[in-house]
């Protein structure tokens, strides 16, 4: 039962994402022990504890990756609450939606649509709110030609978002299926993770969680262009030459989680904008299957799984 402040979601579906498979290879170390996976939830409340004002039983509810913040710290403050000292994450540090309820902070979920179908929205709930982050982390000019490297769940979002806002884009990746998702969604360019791009990159954001790509896509932008990297994740990158990847005021960025109020702003984009969402299902019991297609590349946009 949800205790004071909270919902309890009775799980429509889940998606799997990149992080969850982080945790089970123990790329991340783990917070909670025997922690459910599982942080792009969509579901039906079916009952509130005390206190809980933001819904009623009945609502659809989105469960999202941060699952709670302190709300004292200086972020918290500052309206920087993904960089909290006490942040908390679902899947991580709480139960996640790989069940068939979850419990959540009622505050740290997100009010949903009834009528699309739960499997397009979950993964809106992470690769969706990343890599929308992740975006405005790169500051990607009006027009701009924008790298992405990696074409998964969350690269194949954040590109239409770009493209929606009048950006040109070139997509680098090593998977010739991906390549032609890419180009079908309107990628000017697709080519492999380390080919040159047709003209310098105005920004770039890394989803491929390989700090080899790092120098690649330095090298890569325009002068004065922006890399985000998007991942919780990322292998070594090797070591970076002053001026033929930083020269030039290049600025390399990560990117930490979400804030609640960037969540609201890209699910009301992703409203407007209507992203078409690839999705491969897994039945809920299925979830091994899942995380091993994604780790063997075999997913060509997202992995959902369902009730």
């Amino acid at each position: 039962m949800p205790g004071a402040g909270e919902i309890l979601v009775e799980v429509e579906a889940c998606g799997v994402c990149r992080t969850d498979l982080h945790l089970a290879e123990g790329d991340l170390p783990p917070h909670l022990p025997r922690c459910t996976p599982g942080h792009e939830v969509v579901g039906q409340v079916v009952s509130t504890g005390p206190g809980v004002t933001e819904f009623a039983v009945g609502d659809r509810a989105g469960v999202a990756w941060l699952a709670g913040v302190c709300g004292r710290c200086r972020y918290c403050r500052s309206g920087r609450e993904n960089l909290c000292p006490g942040s908390t994450y679902t899947g991580w540090d709480r139960h996640g939606g790989y069940a068939d309820a979850v419990t959540a902070d009622a505050r740290f979920a997100y009010r949903l649509p009834a009528g699309p179908p739960a499997e397009e929205l979950a993964p809106l709930l992470c690769a969706g709110i990343i890599g929308h982050r992740a975006l405005e982390r790169a500051e990607l000019p009006a027009g701009g030609l924008l790298g992405i490297y990696g074409f998964g769940a969350s690269a194949h979002l954040t590109a239409q978002i770009a493209l929606a806002r009048g950006a040109r884009l070139a997509v680098f990746t090593r998977g010739e299926a991906a390549r032609g998702l890419a180009r079908e969604l309107g990628a000017g360019f697709a080519g492999d993770s380390y080919d040159p791009p047709p003209e310098p990159l105005a920004a770039a954001i890394l989803f491929a969680p390989v700090g080899e790509l790092v120098p690649v896509a330095l090298a890569a932008l325009d002068r004065g262009g922006t890399l985000a990297v998007a991942g919780i994740h990322l292998t070594d990158i090797p070591v970076l030459n002053y001026r033929q990847h930083l020269f030039q005021e290049r600025t390399l960025r990560s990117v930490t989680a979400n804030t609640r109020a960037g969540g609201r702003e890209f699910l009301a984009e992703a409203a407007r904008v209507r992203p078409s969402v690839r999705v491969d299902r897994y039945p809920m019991g299925r979830a091994d299957a899942a995380l091993a297609d994604l780790a063997a590349d075999r997913v060509t946009g997202v992995a959902v799984l369902v009730r």
